[in-house]
């Protein structure tokens, strides 16, 4: 371990720093607006035009990373991303903010695959599990100590602006020193849409299911917390131990999913997720107490949803088209992060702040309806299934290249689906 951090440690600083300034930012702007006592809609379409920046930044990522090369490519997206972020403290227009929050989006998706294609091509077949392991604690701590920093300096100013961008202003240091050989060129795997919606709708359901929850929780848990009484620094310790429950379910996760079946624990943990939302969702001025914890277990039950719905559809499809299938299944989960902030925020603004968590358990109840493991027929599993489970970060901190991570891949499929022929090159 302690060589692949030798190895890998300029670029897991580097993703710790952007997640630091992304997990800030996402909470600083929530805070900012409800400080400002901003209806809702308005959180929830920030944190919509972020995931959709995301998702546009992986179809432009490609072409500007294989016209100026991986540095250039990183170094432009930081310093973009950068001045997006002052730029909300120059401007107070609410539209102008949502146009920023694409480009920073867009700039960051571009920054992960840098990081993540840097990571496949260095890391070694027997050493891919633990190099995928350091970018995810590296990326979970980073949301993880975002959220911190307002513990540590409460107000609401451009100062935590100008510390956002600070963060991505430094994340460039290691990237841009880094001695080793760049990257091979990358082009797009094709997703065949028709094709996994036949295979694993399953999958897809819980996917879409899962980018509603958790992109409705990182833009608006900020906004419910405050609604609810909640100081900044509450706010901040909230937000933290949420996101750090992330972190820690998942090797419980990984030892529950290789040895019970998938679907089960996914509707099982579905079921977890509407009985914990239950408290608050009926009570409007929760204890903060109640608040901490039902909001810690919460958290902890749906962010297992994202990687059980991958472990689960990659038993049903082949090596080859499991790079296509991871960027399938990151489109699917923007599509619902898109959608759900947007969703969620005009249920807060009519019916109040506890229905955030109304909206979770609704959609963790539709769920436990649409998942039916004895309707999974095992026609098209594969030899090996089910295959070992591996802890996925959520779409706030990947790329469709985190398949290259994925020791499941099978290290030659992404070799000839992730880089040109030498000619091309």
């Amino acid at each position: 371990m302690r060589q692949i951090w030798k190895n890998f440690r300029a670029l897991y600083f580097a993703a710790l720093m952007m997640l630091i300034g992304s997990g800030l930012l996402s909470t600083y702007l929530g805070l900012r607006l409800a400080a400002e006592h901003v209806d809702g809609i308005w959180v929830g379409a920030l944190m919509a035009a972020n995931y959709f920046g995301l998702a546009l930044g992986g179809k432009i990522g490609h072409r500007l990373i294989a016209r100026v090369g991986h540095i250039r490519a990183y170094a432009a997206c930081a310093g973009i991303v950068a001045a997006a972020v002052l730029g909300h403290g120059l401007v107070d227009y609410l539209p102008a903010w949502i146009i920023l929050r694409v480009i920073v989006g867009l700039g960051m998706m571009c920054q992960y695959m840098v990081i993540e294609s840097w990571l496949n091509e260095q890391a070694e077949a027997r050493q891919r599990g633990l190099v995928f392991s350091g970018y995810m604690i590296a990326s979970y701590l980073g949301l993880t100590l975002g959220q911190l920093i307002l513990v540590i300096h409460p107000g609401l100013g451009n100062e935590l602006l100008m510390l956002v961008a600070l963060c991505f202003t430094l994340c460039l240091v290691p990237v841009a020193l880094i001695r080793g050989i760049h990257p091979s060129p990358l082009h797009p795997a094709p997703m065949e849409p028709r094709f996994f919606m036949q295979r694993v709708p399953q999958s897809l359901t819980t996917v879409l299911t899962a980018g509603l929850i958790i992109g409705s929780f990182y833009g608006l848990a900020p906004l419910y917390a405050t609604q609810q009484g909640m100081s900044t620094e509450q706010v901040g310790l909230f937000m933290g131990c949420c996101i750090f429950a992330g972190l820690i379910v998942q090797w419980p996760l990984g030892w529950l999913s290789d040895r019970y079946d998938r679907p089960l624990l996914i509707r099982c943990i579905a079921v977890g997720v509407v009985l914990a939302s239950v408290p608050l969702a009926v009570w409007a001025n929760a204890p903060v107490e109640l608040m901490f914890v039902a909001g810690f277990v919460v958290s902890l039950l749906q962010f297992c949803l994202y990687p059980l719905a991958v472990a689960f559809a990659n038993d049903h499809v082949e090596g080859e088209r499991r790079v296509s299938l991871t960027a399938m299944l990151l489109v699917t989960y923007g599509v619902g992060a898109c959608i759900g902030p947007l969703l969620a925020g005009v249920l807060m603004n009519y019916f109040g702040s506890q229905m955030l968590y109304v909206f979770f358990g609704f959609f963790a109840l539709l769920l436990v309806g649409l998942i039916r493991p004895k309707a999974v027929t095992n026609l098209h599993v594969v030899d090996d299934a089910p295959l070992h489970h591996v802890a996925m970060p959520d779409n706030m901190t990947s790329s469709p290249l985190v398949a290259a991570l994925d020791p499941r891949v099978d290290e030659q499929v992404v070799q000839d689906q992730m880089q040109d022929e030498p000619a091309k090159a």
